[in-house]
């Protein structure tokens, strides 16, 4: 089975990887990197953990709300909230993700199940799945 590509982005670095800069060939972004501090950098620019955070926040709540829109439900006031760390095991470095979905004005159980249904669907939980430890919080506030 051959997939249809929907859209490609494209993106280079250059100059010192954490300490470089990334563009996009777009322009919509084009930054300065930075090891953050707990790494021994300035932390005066964005890092591959911030934009991995920040393109899995955004991609696992559009998933979240396409399946609230199947199961006819207002997610209005929603959001995702995405934290990933960086960490080392003995020799090793990985990373992990932390995802805090809220849901106000849904009982526990259908926001749960919506998040269930978000992680399955979501391109970014499809590509780390069996890779990196995703936990999941769901609240209504």
């Amino acid at each position: 089975m051959t997939a249809d590509t929907l859209y490609t982005a494209e993106a280079i670095s250059t100059g010192g990887g954490r300490n470089g800069h990334v563009r996009t060939a777009d322009g919509a972004l084009d930054a300065e990197m930075a090891a953050p501090k707990e790494l021994g950098g300035s932390g005066a620019g964005l890092n591959p953990e911030l934009l991995f955070a920040a393109g899995y926040a955004a991609c696992f709540h559009s998933a979240l709300q396409g399946a609230a829109r199947a199961a006819k439900t207002d997610v209005t006031d929603s959001s995702v909230g995405a934290r990933v760390s960086l960490q080392r095991d003995g020799d090793d470095i990985g990373l992990a993700v932390h995802l805090e979905v809220v849901l106000p004005g849904l009982d526990q159980q259908q926001a749960e199940e919506l998040a269930r249904l978000a992680h399955e669907g979501c391109p970014y939980s499809k590509a780390v799945r069996g890779n990196i430890e995703v936990s999941i919080s769901v609240s209504d506030d």
